[in-house]
Protein backbone atom coordinates (compact mmCIF):
# COMPACT_ATOMS: atom_id res chain seq x y z
CA UNK A 1 0.00 0.00 0.00
CA UNK A 2 1.33 3.44 -0.99
CA UNK A 3 0.58 6.87 0.50
CA UNK A 4 -0.60 8.92 -2.50
CA UNK A 5 -1.66 12.57 -2.80
CA UNK A 6 -4.06 13.37 -5.66
CA UNK A 7 -3.95 17.12 -6.29
CA UNK A 8 -6.96 18.22 -8.31
CA UNK A 9 -10.14 16.15 -8.25
CA UNK A 10 -11.53 16.78 -11.72
CA UNK A 11 -12.30 14.03 -14.24
CA UNK A 12 -8.82 12.48 -14.10
CA UNK A 13 -8.42 12.90 -10.34
CA UNK A 14 -11.81 11.33 -9.61
CA UNK A 15 -11.11 8.38 -11.93
CA UNK A 16 -7.77 7.82 -10.20
CA UNK A 17 -9.37 8.01 -6.75
CA UNK A 18 -11.86 5.34 -7.77
CA UNK A 19 -9.26 2.92 -9.14
CA UNK A 20 -6.48 3.46 -6.57
CA UNK A 21 -8.85 3.28 -3.59
CA UNK A 22 -10.13 -0.03 -4.96
CA UNK A 23 -6.54 -1.27 -4.90
CA UNK A 24 -6.19 -0.35 -1.22
CA UNK A 25 -3.87 2.67 -1.32
CA UNK A 26 -3.82 5.40 1.33
CA UNK A 27 -5.23 8.39 -0.58
CA UNK A 28 -5.45 12.08 0.24
CA UNK A 29 -7.42 14.30 -2.17
CA UNK A 30 -6.61 18.01 -2.35
CA UNK A 31 -8.75 20.59 -4.16
CA UNK A 32 -10.16 24.08 -3.70
CA UNK A 33 -13.70 22.91 -4.48
CA UNK A 34 -15.48 21.48 -1.40
CA UNK A 35 -18.15 19.86 -3.59
CA UNK A 36 -15.76 17.56 -5.50
CA UNK A 37 -13.95 16.73 -2.26
CA UNK A 38 -17.23 15.78 -0.58
CA UNK A 39 -18.16 13.56 -3.52
CA UNK A 40 -14.80 11.81 -3.30
CA UNK A 41 -15.04 11.17 0.43
CA UNK A 42 -18.57 9.81 0.12
CA UNK A 43 -17.70 7.46 -2.75
CA UNK A 44 -14.28 6.17 -1.66
CA UNK A 45 -12.25 5.50 1.47
CA UNK A 46 -10.07 8.63 1.27
CA UNK A 47 -8.96 11.70 3.24
CA UNK A 48 -9.80 15.12 1.78
CA UNK A 49 -8.14 18.49 2.23
CA UNK A 50 -9.44 21.80 0.89
CA UNK A 51 -6.78 24.21 -0.33
CA UNK A 52 -4.34 25.36 -3.00
CA UNK A 53 -2.43 22.29 -4.25
CA UNK A 54 0.66 24.39 -5.02
CA UNK A 55 0.87 25.81 -1.49
CA UNK A 56 3.69 24.45 0.67
CA UNK A 57 1.52 24.89 3.77
CA UNK A 58 -1.31 22.84 2.27
CA UNK A 59 1.08 20.12 1.10
CA UNK A 60 2.65 19.93 4.57
CA UNK A 61 -0.84 19.62 6.08
CA UNK A 62 -1.42 16.71 3.66
CA UNK A 63 1.78 15.13 5.08
CA UNK A 64 3.68 15.30 1.81
CA UNK A 65 6.92 14.51 3.68
CA UNK A 66 5.72 10.95 4.32
CA UNK A 67 3.99 10.45 0.94
CA UNK A 68 5.45 8.24 -1.76
CA UNK A 69 3.62 9.60 -4.81
CA UNK A 70 1.95 12.87 -5.77
CA UNK A 71 -0.28 13.21 -8.84
CA UNK A 72 -0.94 16.80 -9.98
CA UNK A 73 -4.07 16.72 -12.15
CA UNK A 74 -5.62 20.19 -11.87
CA UNK A 75 -6.94 21.92 -14.98
CA UNK A 76 -3.95 24.31 -15.11
CA UNK A 77 -0.54 23.15 -16.31
CA UNK A 78 1.27 25.92 -14.44
CA UNK A 79 -0.32 24.90 -11.14
CA UNK A 80 0.58 21.26 -11.75
CA UNK A 81 4.22 22.11 -12.42
CA UNK A 82 4.47 24.36 -9.36
CA UNK A 83 2.74 21.71 -7.23
CA UNK A 84 5.26 19.04 -8.24
CA UNK A 85 8.25 21.35 -7.81
CA UNK A 86 7.10 22.46 -4.34
CA UNK A 87 6.27 18.91 -3.23
CA UNK A 88 9.59 17.54 -4.46
CA UNK A 89 11.43 20.29 -2.57
CA UNK A 90 9.62 19.28 0.62
CA UNK A 91 10.22 15.57 -0.03
CA UNK A 92 13.11 14.81 -2.43
CA UNK A 93 12.28 11.07 -2.41
CA UNK A 94 8.73 11.73 -3.63
CA UNK A 95 7.61 10.42 -7.04
CA UNK A 96 5.59 13.06 -8.91
CA UNK A 97 3.30 12.87 -11.95
CA UNK A 98 2.02 16.03 -13.64
CA UNK A 99 -0.73 16.42 -16.21
CA UNK A 100 0.55 18.80 -18.90
CA UNK A 101 -1.93 19.54 -21.69
CA UNK A 102 -0.62 22.61 -23.51
CA UNK A 103 1.64 21.71 -26.47
CA UNK A 104 3.79 24.77 -25.69
CA UNK A 105 4.62 23.44 -22.22
CA UNK A 106 5.04 19.75 -22.92
CA UNK A 107 8.51 19.72 -24.50
CA UNK A 108 9.74 22.40 -22.11
CA UNK A 109 8.48 20.49 -19.07
CA UNK A 110 10.13 17.29 -20.29
CA UNK A 111 13.45 19.05 -20.90
CA UNK A 112 13.26 20.66 -17.44
CA UNK A 113 11.81 17.66 -15.58
CA UNK A 114 14.78 17.69 -13.19
CA UNK A 115 14.07 21.32 -12.25
CA UNK A 116 10.37 20.62 -11.70
CA UNK A 117 11.04 17.35 -9.87
CA UNK A 118 8.93 15.36 -12.34
CA UNK A 119 8.99 11.57 -12.44
CA UNK A 120 6.41 11.39 -15.23
CA UNK A 121 4.42 13.69 -17.52
CA UNK A 122 0.98 12.66 -18.75
CA UNK A 123 -1.04 14.27 -21.51
CA UNK A 124 -4.56 12.78 -21.80
CA UNK A 125 -5.29 14.69 -25.00
CA UNK A 126 -2.16 13.43 -26.73
CA UNK A 127 -2.94 9.88 -25.57
CA UNK A 128 -6.48 10.22 -26.94
CA UNK A 129 -5.18 11.48 -30.28
CA UNK A 130 -2.78 8.53 -30.53
CA UNK A 131 -5.63 6.11 -29.71
CA UNK A 132 -7.90 7.66 -32.36
CA UNK A 133 -5.12 7.55 -34.96
CA UNK A 134 -4.67 3.84 -34.27
CA UNK A 135 -8.42 3.22 -34.60
CA UNK A 136 -8.46 5.02 -37.95
CA UNK A 137 -5.91 2.51 -39.26
CA UNK A 138 -8.35 -0.39 -38.66
CA UNK A 139 -11.90 1.01 -39.01
CA UNK A 140 -13.64 -2.25 -38.05
CA UNK A 141 -12.47 -2.14 -34.44
CA UNK A 142 -14.13 -0.12 -31.68
CA UNK A 143 -11.00 -0.22 -29.52
CA UNK A 144 -7.43 -1.47 -29.70
CA UNK A 145 -5.06 -2.21 -26.81
CA UNK A 146 -1.45 -3.04 -27.66
CA UNK A 147 0.93 -5.50 -25.98
CA UNK A 148 4.27 -7.22 -26.68
CA UNK A 149 5.87 -4.07 -28.13
CA UNK A 150 3.04 -3.62 -30.62
CA UNK A 151 3.02 -7.20 -31.93
CA UNK A 152 -0.16 -8.34 -30.15
CA UNK A 153 -3.46 -6.58 -29.54
CA UNK A 154 -6.79 -6.94 -27.81
CA UNK A 155 -9.41 -5.45 -30.12
CA UNK A 156 -13.12 -4.79 -29.56
CA UNK A 157 -15.76 -5.83 -32.11
CA UNK A 158 -19.49 -5.08 -32.07
CA UNK A 159 -21.61 -8.04 -33.22
CA UNK A 160 -24.48 -6.79 -35.38
CA UNK A 161 -27.60 -8.81 -36.23
CA UNK A 162 -26.28 -9.60 -39.75
CA UNK A 163 -22.76 -10.51 -38.58
CA UNK A 164 -21.18 -13.84 -39.54
CA UNK A 165 -20.42 -14.24 -35.81
CA UNK A 166 -24.07 -14.49 -34.74
CA UNK A 167 -24.98 -17.81 -33.10
CA UNK A 168 -21.43 -19.15 -33.57
CA UNK A 169 -19.81 -21.05 -30.67
CA UNK A 170 -16.27 -19.90 -29.90
CA UNK A 171 -14.92 -23.36 -30.80
CA UNK A 172 -15.86 -22.53 -34.43
CA UNK A 173 -14.35 -19.05 -34.47
CA UNK A 174 -10.96 -20.03 -35.90
CA UNK A 175 -12.60 -21.77 -38.88
CA UNK A 176 -14.75 -18.71 -39.55
CA UNK A 177 -12.05 -16.03 -39.39
CA UNK A 178 -9.31 -18.26 -40.89
CA UNK A 179 -6.63 -17.02 -38.48
CA UNK A 180 -5.57 -17.71 -34.91
CA UNK A 181 -7.50 -15.52 -32.43
CA UNK A 182 -8.86 -15.85 -28.90
CA UNK A 183 -11.97 -14.20 -27.44
CA UNK A 184 -10.79 -13.20 -23.98
CA UNK A 185 -13.93 -11.37 -22.83
CA UNK A 186 -17.48 -10.64 -23.91
CA UNK A 187 -19.65 -7.73 -22.82
CA UNK A 188 -23.30 -8.80 -22.97
CA UNK A 189 -25.59 -6.03 -21.74
CA UNK A 190 -24.02 -4.71 -18.55
CA UNK A 191 -22.16 -7.92 -17.71
CA UNK A 192 -18.59 -8.85 -18.64
CA UNK A 193 -17.98 -12.57 -19.22
CA UNK A 194 -14.70 -14.46 -19.56
CA UNK A 195 -16.07 -17.17 -21.86
CA UNK A 196 -15.42 -20.89 -22.28
CA UNK A 197 -15.18 -22.61 -25.67
CA UNK A 198 -18.88 -23.53 -25.74
CA UNK A 199 -19.95 -19.87 -25.40
CA UNK A 200 -22.28 -18.88 -28.27
CA UNK A 201 -22.01 -15.36 -29.69
CA UNK A 202 -25.23 -13.34 -29.95
CA UNK A 203 -26.22 -10.13 -31.73
CA UNK A 204 -25.41 -7.12 -29.56
CA UNK A 205 -22.38 -8.74 -27.90
CA UNK A 206 -19.14 -6.79 -27.76
CA UNK A 207 -16.23 -9.17 -28.23
CA UNK A 208 -12.70 -8.52 -26.97
CA UNK A 209 -10.45 -10.54 -29.25
CA UNK A 210 -6.75 -11.27 -28.79
CA UNK A 211 -4.78 -11.48 -32.04
CA UNK A 212 -1.32 -10.81 -33.40
CA UNK A 213 -1.06 -7.46 -35.18
CA UNK A 214 -0.34 -9.30 -38.44
CA UNK A 215 -3.71 -11.08 -38.22
CA UNK A 216 -5.84 -7.98 -37.67
CA UNK A 217 -6.40 -7.26 -41.36
CA UNK A 218 -7.30 -10.91 -42.03
CA UNK A 219 -9.72 -10.88 -39.10
CA UNK A 220 -11.57 -7.85 -40.47
CA UNK A 221 -11.51 -9.05 -44.06
CA UNK A 222 -12.87 -12.51 -43.29
CA UNK A 223 -15.66 -11.07 -41.14
CA UNK A 224 -16.66 -8.60 -43.85
CA UNK A 225 -15.70 -5.45 -41.92
CA UNK A 226 -14.20 -2.34 -43.52
CA UNK A 227 -10.45 -2.83 -43.60
CA UNK A 228 -9.02 0.11 -45.60
CA UNK A 229 -7.76 3.19 -43.82
CA UNK A 230 -9.68 6.47 -44.10
CA UNK A 231 -8.20 8.96 -46.54
CA UNK A 232 -10.47 11.89 -45.62
CA UNK A 233 -11.41 12.69 -42.02
CA UNK A 234 -13.63 15.36 -40.45
CA UNK A 235 -12.91 16.55 -36.89
CA UNK A 236 -15.66 18.37 -34.97
CA UNK A 237 -14.05 20.73 -32.46
CA UNK A 238 -10.66 22.41 -32.45
CA UNK A 239 -9.26 21.59 -29.01
CA UNK A 240 -5.97 19.96 -28.05
CA UNK A 241 -7.03 16.47 -29.18
CA UNK A 242 -7.91 17.79 -32.64
CA UNK A 243 -4.57 19.57 -32.90
CA UNK A 244 -2.53 16.50 -31.94
CA UNK A 245 -4.61 14.20 -34.15
CA UNK A 246 -4.58 16.46 -37.21
CA UNK A 247 -0.83 16.91 -36.90
CA UNK A 248 -0.37 13.13 -36.87
CA UNK A 249 -2.83 12.45 -39.71
CA UNK A 250 -1.36 15.02 -42.07
CA UNK A 251 2.04 13.31 -41.72
CA UNK A 252 0.33 10.13 -43.00
CA UNK A 253 -1.15 11.89 -46.03
CA UNK A 254 -4.74 11.94 -44.71
CA UNK A 255 -6.91 14.90 -45.77
CA UNK A 256 -8.23 16.57 -42.59
CA UNK A 257 -10.99 19.12 -42.01
CA UNK A 258 -11.42 20.76 -38.59
CA UNK A 259 -14.66 22.54 -37.65
CA UNK A 260 -14.31 25.06 -34.81
CA UNK A 261 -16.72 27.76 -33.59
CA UNK A 262 -14.18 30.17 -32.03
CA UNK A 263 -12.60 32.37 -34.70
CA UNK A 264 -9.47 33.12 -32.67
CA UNK A 265 -8.86 29.39 -32.19
CA UNK A 266 -9.44 28.83 -35.92
CA UNK A 267 -6.76 31.35 -36.79
CA UNK A 268 -4.39 29.74 -34.30
CA UNK A 269 -5.01 26.24 -35.75
CA UNK A 270 -4.63 27.49 -39.32
CA UNK A 271 -1.22 28.90 -38.41
CA UNK A 272 -0.12 25.76 -36.56
CA UNK A 273 -1.48 23.36 -39.21
CA UNK A 274 -1.01 25.04 -42.61
CA UNK A 275 -1.86 21.87 -44.59
CA UNK A 276 -5.11 21.23 -42.71
CA UNK A 277 -8.45 22.72 -43.75
CA UNK A 278 -9.80 24.73 -40.78
CA UNK A 279 -13.42 25.91 -41.07
CA UNK A 280 -14.95 28.45 -38.68
CA UNK A 281 -18.53 27.48 -37.91
CA UNK A 282 -20.95 25.79 -35.55
CA UNK A 283 -20.37 22.01 -35.66
CA UNK A 284 -23.98 21.44 -34.59
CA UNK A 285 -25.10 23.06 -37.86
CA UNK A 286 -25.97 20.03 -39.96
CA UNK A 287 -26.27 22.08 -43.15
CA UNK A 288 -22.67 23.26 -42.75
CA UNK A 289 -21.37 19.72 -42.38
CA UNK A 290 -23.35 18.47 -45.36
CA UNK A 291 -22.26 21.39 -47.54
CA UNK A 292 -18.64 20.53 -46.72
CA UNK A 293 -19.09 16.91 -47.84
CA UNK A 294 -19.97 14.94 -44.72
CA UNK A 295 -21.51 12.10 -46.74
CA UNK A 296 -18.31 11.71 -48.79
CA UNK A 297 -15.86 11.58 -45.88
CA UNK A 298 -14.64 8.20 -44.64
CA UNK A 299 -14.37 9.04 -40.94
CA UNK A 300 -15.98 11.55 -38.57
CA UNK A 301 -14.54 12.28 -35.12
CA UNK A 302 -16.52 14.24 -32.49
CA UNK A 303 -14.03 16.11 -30.31
CA UNK A 304 -15.84 19.06 -28.75
CA UNK A 305 -15.68 19.72 -25.01
CA UNK A 306 -19.33 18.68 -24.51
CA UNK A 307 -20.08 14.96 -24.26
CA UNK A 308 -23.74 15.44 -25.17
CA UNK A 309 -22.86 17.40 -28.31
CA UNK A 310 -20.32 14.75 -29.30
CA UNK A 311 -22.97 12.04 -29.01
CA UNK A 312 -25.46 14.03 -31.10
CA UNK A 313 -22.85 14.81 -33.78
CA UNK A 314 -21.78 11.17 -34.01
CA UNK A 315 -25.39 10.00 -34.27
CA UNK A 316 -25.90 12.46 -37.14
CA UNK A 317 -22.74 11.31 -38.94
CA UNK A 318 -23.86 7.69 -38.57
CA UNK A 319 -27.30 8.57 -39.96
CA UNK A 320 -25.61 10.05 -43.05
CA UNK A 321 -23.73 6.82 -43.71
CA UNK A 322 -20.22 7.83 -42.66
CA UNK A 323 -18.32 4.49 -42.56
CA UNK A 324 -16.34 5.18 -39.38
CA UNK A 325 -17.43 7.31 -36.43
CA UNK A 326 -15.36 8.02 -33.29
CA UNK A 327 -16.70 9.84 -30.22
CA UNK A 328 -14.65 11.47 -27.46
CA UNK A 329 -16.15 11.22 -24.00
CA UNK A 330 -14.85 13.34 -21.13
CA UNK A 331 -17.16 13.42 -18.12
CA UNK A 332 -19.41 10.52 -19.06
CA UNK A 333 -16.68 8.00 -19.94
CA UNK A 334 -17.60 4.61 -21.39
CA UNK A 335 -20.74 2.84 -20.20
CA UNK A 336 -23.41 0.37 -21.26
CA UNK A 337 -25.86 3.11 -22.29
CA UNK A 338 -23.41 4.62 -24.77
CA UNK A 339 -22.55 1.19 -26.18
CA UNK A 340 -26.18 0.77 -27.19
CA UNK A 341 -26.02 3.89 -29.40
CA UNK A 342 -24.55 3.91 -32.94
CA UNK A 343 -21.77 6.36 -32.10
CA UNK A 344 -18.88 4.13 -33.18
CA UNK A 345 -15.72 3.93 -31.13
CA UNK A 346 -15.71 5.76 -27.80
CA UNK A 347 -12.40 7.25 -26.66
CA UNK A 348 -12.10 8.58 -23.12
CA UNK A 349 -8.92 10.57 -22.32
CA UNK A 350 -9.34 10.23 -18.55
CA UNK A 351 -9.48 6.42 -18.81
CA UNK A 352 -6.35 6.27 -20.98
CA UNK A 353 -4.59 8.52 -18.49
CA UNK A 354 -5.77 6.43 -15.51
CA UNK A 355 -4.45 3.21 -17.08
CA UNK A 356 -1.00 4.79 -17.47
CA UNK A 357 -0.84 6.04 -13.89
CA UNK A 358 -2.14 2.76 -12.39
CA UNK A 359 0.64 0.97 -14.27
CA UNK A 360 3.19 3.37 -12.75
CA UNK A 361 1.76 2.88 -9.25
CA UNK A 362 1.97 -0.89 -9.54
CA UNK A 363 5.55 -0.65 -10.74
CA UNK A 364 6.35 1.39 -7.62
CA UNK A 365 4.73 -1.27 -5.44
CA UNK A 366 6.55 -4.15 -7.11
CA UNK A 367 10.00 -3.02 -8.14
CA UNK A 368 10.47 -6.40 -9.83
CA UNK A 369 7.72 -8.36 -11.50
CA UNK A 370 5.38 -5.40 -12.04
CA UNK A 371 3.14 -5.24 -15.10
CA UNK A 372 4.70 -3.79 -18.25
CA UNK A 373 1.30 -2.48 -19.30
CA UNK A 374 -2.21 -2.39 -17.85
CA UNK A 375 -5.45 -1.79 -19.77
CA UNK A 376 -9.06 -1.81 -18.62
CA UNK A 377 -11.47 -3.33 -21.15
CA UNK A 378 -15.17 -4.25 -21.23
CA UNK A 379 -16.26 -0.89 -19.75
CA UNK A 380 -13.67 -1.25 -16.99
CA UNK A 381 -14.94 -4.63 -15.78
CA UNK A 382 -11.97 -6.64 -17.08
CA UNK A 383 -8.26 -5.89 -16.77
CA UNK A 384 -5.59 -6.94 -19.26
CA UNK A 385 -1.99 -6.86 -18.01
CA UNK A 386 1.38 -7.85 -19.48
CA UNK A 387 4.18 -9.38 -17.38
CA UNK A 388 7.74 -10.62 -17.89
CA UNK A 389 8.43 -14.21 -16.81
CA UNK A 390 11.43 -14.13 -14.44
CA UNK A 391 13.29 -16.48 -12.12
CA UNK A 392 10.60 -16.07 -9.46
CA UNK A 393 7.72 -17.08 -11.76
CA UNK A 394 6.19 -20.43 -10.84
CA UNK A 395 5.34 -23.27 -13.26
CA UNK A 396 7.73 -22.29 -16.06
CA UNK A 397 7.71 -24.97 -18.77
CA UNK A 398 4.38 -26.44 -17.61
CA UNK A 399 1.58 -26.70 -20.24
CA UNK A 400 -1.32 -24.34 -19.51
CA UNK A 401 -3.79 -27.23 -19.39
CA UNK A 402 -1.97 -28.53 -16.28
CA UNK A 403 -2.06 -25.21 -14.41
CA UNK A 404 -4.69 -24.26 -11.85
CA UNK A 405 -5.47 -20.60 -12.43
CA UNK A 406 -7.59 -18.46 -10.16
CA UNK A 407 -11.23 -18.15 -11.15
CA UNK A 408 -11.82 -15.38 -13.66
CA UNK A 409 -8.21 -15.38 -14.93
CA UNK A 410 -7.18 -16.30 -18.49
CA UNK A 411 -3.77 -16.36 -20.23
CA UNK A 412 -4.38 -14.80 -23.66
CA UNK A 413 -0.92 -14.28 -25.16
CA UNK A 414 2.69 -15.40 -24.85
CA UNK A 415 5.66 -13.70 -26.51
CA UNK A 416 8.75 -15.93 -26.83
CA UNK A 417 11.95 -14.63 -28.47
CA UNK A 418 9.93 -12.11 -30.47
CA UNK A 419 7.40 -14.69 -31.67
CA UNK A 420 3.79 -14.20 -30.54
CA UNK A 421 1.55 -17.14 -29.66
CA UNK A 422 -2.19 -17.05 -29.01
CA UNK A 423 -2.11 -19.90 -26.49
CA UNK A 424 -3.94 -23.20 -26.25
CA UNK A 425 -3.72 -25.96 -23.63
CA UNK A 426 -0.32 -27.12 -24.89
CA UNK A 427 1.29 -23.68 -24.67
CA UNK A 428 3.81 -22.89 -21.93
CA UNK A 429 5.98 -19.96 -20.87
CA UNK A 430 9.66 -19.84 -19.95
CA UNK A 431 11.99 -17.29 -18.38
CA UNK A 432 12.30 -14.15 -20.49
CA UNK A 433 8.87 -14.52 -22.15
CA UNK A 434 6.16 -11.92 -21.77
CA UNK A 435 2.67 -13.11 -20.85
CA UNK A 436 -0.64 -11.25 -21.25
CA UNK A 437 -3.44 -12.18 -18.83
CA UNK A 438 -7.00 -10.93 -18.39
CA UNK A 439 -8.91 -10.98 -15.12
CA UNK A 440 -12.36 -9.98 -13.84
CA UNK A 441 -12.72 -6.73 -11.89
CA UNK A 442 -12.62 -8.59 -8.57
CA UNK A 443 -9.14 -9.96 -9.39
CA UNK A 444 -6.29 -7.44 -9.24
CA UNK A 445 -3.13 -9.04 -10.66
CA UNK A 446 -0.06 -7.22 -9.31
CA UNK A 447 2.48 -9.90 -10.30
CA UNK A 448 2.37 -12.89 -12.63
CA UNK A 449 2.34 -15.37 -9.73
CA UNK A 450 -1.00 -13.85 -8.63
CA UNK A 451 -2.77 -15.73 -11.46
CA UNK A 452 -2.25 -19.15 -9.82
CA UNK A 453 -4.52 -20.72 -7.21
Amino acid sequence: MLKILICGVGKVGAALAKQLSREGHDLTLIDKDPYVLGSGVEAYDVISLRGNVASAAVLREAEVESAELLIAATGKDEVNLLCCMTAHTLNPKLHTIARIRDPEYREQAYAMRGVFGLSMIINPEMQAAAEIERLLKFPGFLKRETFAKGRMEIVELQVEADSKLCNVPLTELGRLVKCRVLVCSVLRGDSAIIPAGDFVVQAGDRLFVTATTNNLSALLRNLGYISHRARRVMLAGGGHVSYYLAKQLEKSGVAVQIFEYNRERCEELAELLPRVSVLCGDVSNHDLLESEGLEDCEAFVSLTGLDELNVVMSLFAHSRGVPQVITKMGRMGTNALLSSLPIGSVVCPKELCTDTIVQYVRAMQNQTGAALSVHLIADGQVEAAEFVVDEKTRFCGVPLRELKLRRGVLVVGISHAGSIAIPDGNSMFTKGDTVVVVSGEDRIIHQLNDIFE
